[in-house]
């Protein structure tokens, strides 16, 4: 048992009020085990509700449905006084595209979140555009780990820490970014402006703010963290003084609280508590809590909520309508596969089909993609640009190269690693002008070219032809050697054109071309076998 936490159930946002603790499920009310008795409540313990989302990845739909949970959450009603708070842990904004983001930050003006920490996809923008973008924003950019230089516009927008006072009660905030920052950023002015500190370092700067926030009498820490879910377990293990890491970044779903999962104890033996709401805004969470009056948890429940139950908010769903223009019409989808449950390393008719358009409309020998890029899925009915739109959120810029043979199969290679590595990250390839067949011990047994004649070439996958060249269309996180699934042909200039638009672009011309109904289905481009 962690020092005599007592977990509520979950409790279902549309049925309850997640905010009365005193009443929520008292016949379910019980401890995490019964080897230990519970510790007493100190007098009068400060009750205490958070909602939070996290790598939303620009999903806008979800971003609207995420705003009427929010409203719920503002309209909850307590007999008792209870300090609320609102927090983001990155990757909220995704991609190069400003409207995007545009629509993202008034996202987040809207929700009043107090702060997010910055994830990686926020700087898919370069830094000047980030610090215009947040401007105006109420809510602060937390980021301990990240250094830029003064003359920065960025400089004076990022901050290591701060207090939010409820009811008298003093909460220290703290921010961090993903140590892997540079890894999964596309090639722009972010690699060469911000410097992010390695993770030994961040854990000690971590401590540091917590110990200013101490000597200054505030005991309630929250972490927001943009580091995934084995480096947060760490910063709750090897720091004191963290009450709360608000996570993200590994796509965790962390529903309820599980000991040594997301209830950890930190270095003085005082329960920590790792919140993570998934991915792509399909969930969002409450964390309640109580605190004693020596800022330690002694009551807690995580609420996470799939936001599918959820209708859209209209007036947000309006103004970004307003930011992004109207909709075009674009055709109509017969039939679509549902979308994989392992995004990363399934193979995916959405992805596919995206990748076929680029291939047939910058007229190239293939077009590739990394599995994680493609973040939504299409559905049967009539398909508009803003569905395309949302399927492919990141919004970074598409690129043609020529690759070797040889590196077209070391990448194929380096993303089939993805069964075997923790997350399924980075990733498997998905291409169109490709074939392959990859077990589930991450190696790749067969590849083949498929012309535009439909003629098939084996490819030795042992032997590559390092002379053997393809035209190859992309996008500039995957040609920056985002993932490191090839070297970063951005930096060095080994690329024949980089476009100002993405996939989604070149998806709607190719939808427009169809004169009948699409069917987006596997085609057995990738096979999976067990061994």
């Amino acid at each position: 048992m962690i020092n005599g936490v007592n977990i509520y159930s979950s409790s279902n946002l549309l049925k309850q009020t997640a905010l009365n603790h005193a009443k929520t499920n008292p016949a379910v009310n019980t401890s995490v085990s019964n080897t230990q008795p519970a510790i007493k409540e100190k007098s009068v313990p400060v009750k205490t509700s958070i909602f939070y989302y996290n790598d939303l990845h620009g999903r806008l739909g979800n971003m609207a449905r995420i705003q009427t949970m929010n409203n719920n959450f503002d309209a909850m009603k307590s007999e008792e006084q209870v300090d609320t708070l609102k927090f983001a842990s990155g990757d909220i904004m995704a991609g190069a595209d400003e409207k995007l983001n545009i629509c993202a930050n008034t996202f987040m003006k809207a929700t009043g979140i107090g702060s997010t920490a910055l994830g990686n996809h926020e700087f898919d923008s370069e830094p000047a555009t980030i610090a215009k973008l947040t401007q105006d924003a109420k809510f602060k950019l937390l980021g301990i780990n990240l250094s830029v230089d003064k003359n920065n516009p960025l400089y004076n927008r990022i901050e290591k820490s701060y207090i939010e006072e409820r009811n008298g009660n003093k909460y220290g905030v703290i921010g961090v970014a993903p140590p892997d920052l540079h890894e999964r950023i596309r090639g722009n002015a972010s690699r060469e402006q911000v410097a992010v500190d390695d993770f030994n370092k961040t854990i000690q700067d971590v401590q540091a703010e917590v110990d200013k926030f101490k000597a200054q009498g505030i005991n309630k820490v929250i972490l927001l963290s943009h580091c995934g879910l084995e480096k947060d377990q760490k910063l709750a293990k090897e720091t004191s003084g963290i009450d709360i890491i608000m996570g993200a970044h590994t796509h965790e779903l962390l529903k309820d609280l599980k000991e040594n999962v997301n209830l950890l104890q930190s270095k003085a033996g005082e329960p920590v508590i790792i919140t993570q709401a998934g991915k792509d805004g399909e969930q969002a969470g409450i964390l309640n809590i109580e605190f004693d009056k020596e800022g330690v948890i002694t009551k807690a429940q995580n609420n996470v909520m799939d936001t599918k139950h959820f209708k859209r908010n209209i007036p947000l769903r309006a103004a970004f309508n307003e930011i992004l223009g109207p909709a075009e019409k674009l055709g109509e989808i017969k039939s679509a596969a549902p979308p994989p449950e392992l995004r990363l390393i399934s193979p995916n008719p959405h992805t596919n089909i995206i990748m076929d358009a680029m291939r047939s409309e910058l007229d190239v020998d293939i077009a590739m993609i990394n599995a994680g890029n493609i973040r939504g899925y299409f559905e049967a009915g009539p398909v508009d640009s803003r569905q395309v739109f949302e399927v492919v959120p990141l919004k970074n810029n598409v690129v043609i190269l020529n690759l070797s043979e040889k590196e077209l199969i070391d990448a194929i290679k380096n993303g089939a690693k993805s069964f075997i590595n923790p997350g399924f990250k980075p990733s498997i390839v998905i291409p169109s002008g490709l074939k392959y067949t990859v077990s589930k011990q991450g190696e790749l047994k067969a590849a083949s070219y498929i012309n535009k004649q439909g003629g098939e070439t084996i490819i030795d996958v042992n032997n590559p032809n390092p002379n053997k060249i393809y035209r190859v269309a992309t996008d500039d996180f995957f040609a920056s050697g985002g993932d490191n699934l090839i070297s970063n042909k951005i930096e060095t200039g080994e690329y024949e054109k980089r476009f100002d638009f993405d996939k989604d672009k070149l998806t709607c011309d190719y939808f427009k071309k169809f004169t009948s109904p699409i069917e987006i289905k596997d085609d057995g481009r990738i096979t999976v076998v067990e061994a």
